[in-house]
């Protein structure tokens, strides 16, 4: 567990996915918080940063999504090479690959090179999930219950912080449940792993499934960057050239005592000032999983 600070942690390369701008369901606060705090040379924006089918259905763009998208270009006109890689939720930004827009780079898909020389795909995943392809109908069915499940996250999570509890991502308990959704992230894996094999790829970067994860197969890279509205990962590369998972937990709100009607002299005919009570300090947890 790392406390969060002033102080900024530098990396080589930050991966984050699954943002989810314009929804209810982004975690834009705690994003943002993440964003301050975490610097490095590159930032790989991997798919589905912006949710084009649902503002499609609702224009929803609260302040919060704004200032993440201004933290993302401050970062970009202080040097931190951006890449946007777009998803299927941001397919719209696919036809400008190749554009430049505030010095972020749009990309089909990126390669990216590690301090330990392993070249690694970045691809969001989409084009590797057979729904997607080959039945975009149920995929949009999908993705309005999904929108259902996280709504009923967010009132979950609201009464847990008012007990004093932490974020638990029920929508993510819920999918680990069911054995489809299990067999689904499983062949997504091996098909994205086949591929960075066939290419000639040390391993694979990518999104869209919202479920972080570092894993190696039969020499093949995995990674998984994971999400913004459930899991709230980051994939990072350390300045050693180790990959980590970073999953920023945000600290729970203390619950709030009941006043004491207590017995006092009367004060003096004055104007009375309450001192602020500082914001509370957001705690960041690291799955220690490093690739060799």
């Amino acid at each position: 567990m790392i406390q969060a600070n002033d102080t900024a942690r530098n990396y080589r390369t930050i991966w984050i996915s699954d943002l989810h701008l314009g929804t209810a369901g982004c975690q834009a606060a705690a994003l943002l918080e993440f964003l301050k705090q975490h610097e490095s040379e590159t930032l790989y924006l991997v798919g589905d940063i912006i949710d084009g089918w649902q503002l499609k259905k609702k224009w929803y763009w609260p302040q919060s999504h704004n200032d993440v998208v201004q933290k993302i270009l401050r970062k970009a006109r202080k040097g931190t090479r951006v890449v946007y890689v777009p998803g299927n939720h941001d397919s719209f930004a696919r036809q400008y690959t190749g554009e430049h827009f505030g010095g972020i780079e749009v990309h089909l898909e990126a390669e990216h090179t590690t301090l330990k020389g392993q070249c690694l795909l970045i691809t969001h995943g989409d084009l590797f999930d057979g729904v997607i392809q080959y039945a975009p109908w149920l995929a949009y069915l999908g993705d309005r219950l999904y929108s259902l499940v996280l709504a009923g996250n967010v009132w979950f999570n609201r009464a847990r912080a008012h007990m004093g509890l932490g974020y638990w991502s029920l929508s993510q308990y819920l999918k680990h449940k069911v054995k489809d959704a299990v067999s689904f992230i499983t062949a997504f894996e091996d098909a994205l792993i086949k591929e960075a094999r066939r290419r000639g790829f040390d391993g694979v970067v990518c999104g869209h499934i919202h479920k972080a994860q570092i894993r190696e197969v039969d020499g093949i890279l995995y990674c998984n960057d994971g999400d913004w509205v459930e899991s709230l990962t980051a994939l990072v590369e350390h300045l050693d050239g180790s990959l980590e998972i970073i999953t920023w937990i945000p600290e729970a709100s203390p619950k709030p005592r009941k006043a004491r009607a207590r017995q006092s002299a009367p004060a003096p005919a004055t104007t009375l000032t309450q001192q602020a009570v500082p914001p509370n300090v957001e705690t960041e947890t690291v799955e220690g999983v490093t690739s060799n």
